[in-house]
């Protein structure tokens, strides 16, 4: 038997109290906004919280700091360390955070100063997120905004502190395992970007070549229907991801990819490893020769040097890049076998950073998902005499 077990057979057998939100905290605050006509009000060292930097994690700094004069306009409050703050309105609404910093806030975030003599302010974090889309329902307009009411009245388990804490620790092992992971994945990140520029910008045997004297540049056409749920094809079109799905193909695999117009997407570089369907508002690029060029290693020049694509973006009404500039761009071409090996250490790092099957990002979504788990199985609690 569990730790948690235990405690629970001896602390609460028969079920827990349920109780508010309201009835285990010292203080509900809300902040204020400083008179945006006053630039001088957002120049100074005071820590001032917007909702939309309301998003699941713990709070170590704000995008934006305030005066002391900023703060008196705007009515807010402190709120010490340690609070629990949840975002009443816009899109992050009902999401919540803890603040590791004493700061202020705007009238959008609902800060909760627990009493930690009646719940630990964790748990209520851990509850709160895990009841989210409950919280969220119980909002109004189309961003399903909510109010301080709502979460003073929001149902609370109240189960004896011991079980309270340890249900806190299971869980931040969890939270700290995923942190770890996504700090190692940011590390290699960076790692993978200094490697591939160092590797392709490094060989003294390169040749410049045009690039439609060693690649083809076509675009695709619109399929007849397009999916929003996965079919066997991926539509690829103008943007920075796939438009959808189709269930034919016109294009075959191991091809780069990059928009021709739209916003956002210009002087993005995709690569499709199996067949997929090209759309119009999309060129495909594929070696001519793979004996002289890798169409694997065309991918990594240019989404490493997508300034030679982004020189020739035109910006006028949306934004589009044309084929006959494409055609212009030099690319520095080492010997197919320098490329082979260029691929081969690029493919680990791209793996590892990428792969949502095998690398740190697939581990990341398990223990994700593992945490979501034991999350809603620890805070599932019957009620006394229910």
């Amino acid at each position: 038997m569990s730790k948690l077990d235990e405690l629970i057979r001896e602390l609460c057998p028969d079920g827990v109290e349920y109780t508010i939100i309201d009835k285990v905290c010292t203080k509900i605050s809300s902040g204020g906004t400083p008179n945006t006509s006053h630039g001088e009000y957002y120049n100074g060292s005071i820590p001032w919280l917007r909702t939309q930097e309301v998003d699941w994690i713990d709070i170590l700094d704000t995008g934006v700091k305030i005066t002391n004069e900023g703060l008196q306009n705007s009515s807010a409050n402190w709120v010490p360390k340690n609070c629990v703050i949840v975002a009443m309105y816009g899109a992050t609404a009902a999401k919540v955070a803890i603040n590791k910093i004493p700061l202020t806030t705007n009238q959008a975030c609902c800060n909760l100063q627990v009493d930690e003599s009646k719940a630990a302010y964790r748990f209520v974090y851990y509850w709160l997120s895990n009841k989210y889309s409950v919280l969220k329902k119980l909002g109004q307009g189309s961003q399903s905004n909510i109010n301080a009411k709502t979460v003073r009245n929001f149902p609370l388990p109240l189960p004896p502190l011991p079980v309270q804490h340890e249900i806190v620790r299971i869980l931040d092992t969890f939270t700290e395992l995923t942190a770890e992971l996504t700090a190692e994945l940011t590390a290699r990140k960076r790692q993978y970007e200094y490697y591939k520029k160092h590797l392709l910008s490094q060989s003294s045997t390169t040749v410049p070549v045009r690039l439609d004297d060693v690649a083809t540049l076509k675009t695709g056409s619109k399929p007849t229907e397009i999916f929003d749920q996965h079919e066997a094809f991926e539509y690829i079109n103008a943007g920075t991801s796939n438009s959808g799905y189709a269930r034919g193909f016109n294009c075959e695999g191991d091809t780069v990819t990059t928009p021709s117009r739209g916003q956002g997407g210009i002087g993005y570089v995709g690569y499709q490893k199996t067949p997929f369907w090209l759309g119009p508002l999309c060129y495909r690029i594929r070696s001519k020769d793979t004996k002289a060029l890798l169409t694997r290693y065309l991918f990594y020049y240019l989404s490493c040097f997508n300034d030679k694509i982004l020189q020739y973006k035109n910006e006028g009404g949306t934004p589009s890049v044309n084929a006959s500039d494409l055609a212009k761009i030099v690319i520095d071409l080492p010997s197919v076998e320098e490329q082979t090996y260029i691929v081969s250490i690029l493919d680990r790092f791209d793996t590892l950073c990428n792969d949502i099957t095998t690398g740190l990002p697939a581990e990341i979504e398990a223990r994700k998902k593992q945490y979501e788990y034991y999350r809603d199985k620890l805070l599932s609690f019957p009620e006394v005499n229910s």
